[in-house]
């Protein structure tokens, strides 16, 4: 029997929250394809009004991070995920309906508001339910549901454009996230006491684990103390930086690459997802090793230098250059994405629970920022100079700038000794 229903907890949770933030993250994507497919056009919007529009999302998701990391902890991730996802959803559907700018505005930035409250909750449901040396892999198979999204829905998003215009593509991808919102809330428990599922002695030994980590920490500072941390605001600026590089390549690869190639919007969408297939590699790779050796920080850096080295490398080439242009493209989309496990396993591994979660919530609202500086400039660099090289380079120093955050940062190292054998699958 195994000692904390380790096979139980993976089995069980890990599809659930994958599958939850894969449709959560769906329309971070899709408004590129429909800006690339004609909703700018449809509405007559400017280049400029393209660009807040896309960034306007991460500025509501900027706001409610933190009280609903607060919420999470103290009340119920469970309750606050359900209600996210319904909201979301019917959001996300809206997009396609409305014909004024200015709701549209104002439909994405409540978009931004409702999904800023998913993440930051599903990372503190994973400090409920995995172990320290289970970490890192169970954050990214939460945040695989970025890069895997991106590569169907790049996919699915391109040729449902083709097929049925725009509209519908918003229209539909709305609705999964609406069903799969009560399947949470019948699958999932907000703490391991509470599941029927493991036996008295697998909830005993499990949160037994589970305090003993937490009485390793000499300090239990309330989340105020923790947000004003060294390590934890180092992490925050990194994050900020970060996504610039992200969000910045994910919103305007569609629209770059359909510029450059000629290539038709179907096309185009097959092209979008290859840089993510080897995102998704190099993800569980560096999580694994990253949970083997309990070393965070090298599995995050140097895999953000060498995604800056390889954006600045197509910057050099320029998109006239296609095809060596893509290929630094594909290594630069797989490298920027690959430490994501590793990074947010190191706040719970710093800060104790009195603090993660409000820490992790802060440190991801200064990504949100970013990714509203990344969307934005990057957007306005494309549309001033007519040429994506000059975006290129933004992200290139960004990237190369979070990595230098990031070896500041006095993250702890260890070994898994003293976790019981069945603590991972």
């Amino acid at each position: 029997m195994e000692s904390t229903g380790a096979r139980q907890r993976w089995v069980r949770l890990i599809p659930i929250i994958f599958i939850v933030y894969s449709l959560a993250y769906v329309d971070r994507a899709n408004f590129g394809f429909g800006a690339a497919a004609g909703l700018a056009t449809t509405l007559h919007i400017t280049a400029g009004a393209t660009a807040l529009l896309s960034s306007l999302f991460f500025l509501g998701y900027f706001f409610f991070q933190i009280p609903g990391a607060h919420y999470a902890e103290k009340r119920s991730a469970k309750r606050i995920v359900f209600w996210g996802m319904i909201l979301w959803g019917v959001l996300a559907s809206l997009t396609g309906v409305i014909t004024s700018v200015g709701w549209l505005m104002v439909d994405r930035l409540l978009l931004g508001v409702v999904e800023s409250v998913l993440f930051p909750s599903l990372l503190v449901f994973n400090t409920h339910w995995f172990l320290k040396p289970e970490r890192a892999r169970a954050n990214t198979f939460l945040i695989l549901g970025n890069p895997v999204t991106v590569l169907w829905m790049s996919v699915v998003s391109g040729f449902l454009i083709a097929a049925i215009g725009w509209q519908w593509m918003f229209i539909l991808e709305g609705i999964p996230s609406i069903v799969m919102a009560f399947i949470w809330w019948w699958l999932i428990d907000d703490n391991p006491r509470d599941a029927a599922w493991l036996n008295l002695e697998q909830q005993r030994n499990f949160s037994d684990i589970l305090g003993a980590e937490q009485n390793a920490f000499r300090e239990k500072p309330q989340y105020w103390k923790a947000l004003h941390s060294r390590d934890v605001l180092l992490l925050a600026g990194q994050y900020f930086f970060w996504s610039i590089g992200v969000y910045g390549f994910v919103l305007w690869l569609p629209s770059i690459i359909k510029d450059a190639s000629g290539l038709g919007i179907g096309v185009t969408g097959l092209i979008s997802a290859i840089p993510y297939l080897l995102a998704i590699v190099l993800m569980v790779g560096a999580s694994y090793f990253a949970d083997k050796r309990l070393n965070r920080k090298v599995y995050v850096w140097p895999f953000l230098v060498l995604a800056g080295i390889a954006l600045y490398g197509s910057f050099i080439i320029g998109v006239h250059q296609f095809v060596p242009a893509m290929i630094l493209l594909v290594l630069a989309g797989g490298l920027m994405y690959a430490p994501y496990g590793p990074f947010f396993a190191i706040i719970p591994d710093i800060v104790p629970r009195s603090g993660s979660g409000e820490s992790m919530a802060m440190i991801n609202s200064m990504g949100a920022l970013g990714s509203f500086v990344g969307s934005y400039f990057v957007g306005f660099l494309n549309a001033g100079t007519g040429s994506p090289n000059d975006g290129f380079l933004f992200m290139s120093l960004s990237l190369v700038l979070s990595a230098v955050l990031t070896m500041l940062v006095h993250a702890k190292t260890g070994t898994a000794s003293g976790y019981p054998a069945d603590r991972a699958i």
